[in-house]
């Protein structure tokens, strides 16, 4: 079981059962979400000023990313993820969970080190049981 992940989607009803599969899953014992690439990016500025050790906040091991989304896509905010800024995060592995399979999308994803996966929406146990697999 993970410490903690992070959902970054805009919709609400697809956080709700993202929480909902990964707590029957035992998958985690931490779930965080953000509706858009700029509120995960305050996120990880947040756990930067209150620290690593802080109990408040776990880093996330795991993000859980929607490509397409208002304020800030997802690609958007893998470029900011990517920068020498987020580097004490450099760490954390990243699947795309995205309701398109465009294999432009999928060929793009591999540019990004921390990209571990490419999935379709919706979050399933199974697929799950399979991230554990891989990460």
């Amino acid at each position: 079981m993970l410490d903690s992940i992070l959902f970054i989607d805009d919709d609400p009803i697809t956080l709700m059962l993202c929480k909902m599969v990964t707590k029957k899953a035992s998958f985690s014992n931490e779930i965080a979400t953000s509706k858009n690439g700029e509120e995960a990016l305050q996120y990880f500025d947040t756990l930067k000023e209150i620290g690593p050790n802080n109990e408040l906040k776990k880093q996330p091991q795991l993000i859980f990313l929607d490509l397409n989304m208002p304020v800030m896509g997802g690609w958007e905010f893998l470029e900011s993820f990517s920068t020498s800024e987020y580097d004490d995060y450099n760490k954390t592995k990243v699947i795309i969970l995205s309701s398109t399979i465009d294999p432009e999308d999928l060929e793009k994803s591999k540019k990004y080190p921390m990209v571990i996966d490419f999935l379709s929406k919706p979050i399933s146990q199974e697929m799950l049981e399979y991230v554990k697999g891989i990460i």
